[in-house]
């Protein structure tokens, strides 16, 4: 089954290096399309369907907190997979993604924790 990803991170090159990254897994992914904030994810969720989201925390305008909630909040997406690719170590935020049902991935990652973070997630 070739996967539909949303990468959402305000910084382009974090964008570039996680497709990158996925592209070179040896997952098959029919999309990988690209969010730099919050709401601009929201709008894509509402066109079409995705089957994994990566998700940065500390964004402008609508963080990474508020996409998992407002996803979260929809009943279709409620149970869609999160990974939370992130440099915050806060326990506070932590457990907030953790109360969400996202995973983590810390920054900077190698390749092969991104494959197995996406395999985990995906495999619930």
């Amino acid at each position: 089954m070739a996967l539909r990803v949303l990468i959402t991170d305000d910084s382009a090159s974090m964008r570039k290096i996680l497709k990158r990254s996925l592209t070179m897994s040896g997952l098959q992914f029919s999309e990988i399309a690209e969010a730099a904030d919050g709401a601009e994810a929201l709008h894509l969720f509402e066109e079409r369907d995705f089957d994994l989201a990566l998700v940065d925390l500390h964004m402008p305008g609508m963080n990474g907190l508020a996409l998992i909630e407002a996803l979260r909040s929809r009943p279709p997406l409620r149970d869609m997979p999160i990974l939370v690719v992130t440099s915050d170590g806060s326990e506070e935020h932590m457990a907030a993604v953790k109360a969400f049902g996202a995973a983590i991935l810390h920054k900077p990652f190698a390749p092969e924790s991104l494959l197995k973070a996406v395999i985990d997630v995906l495999e619930g």
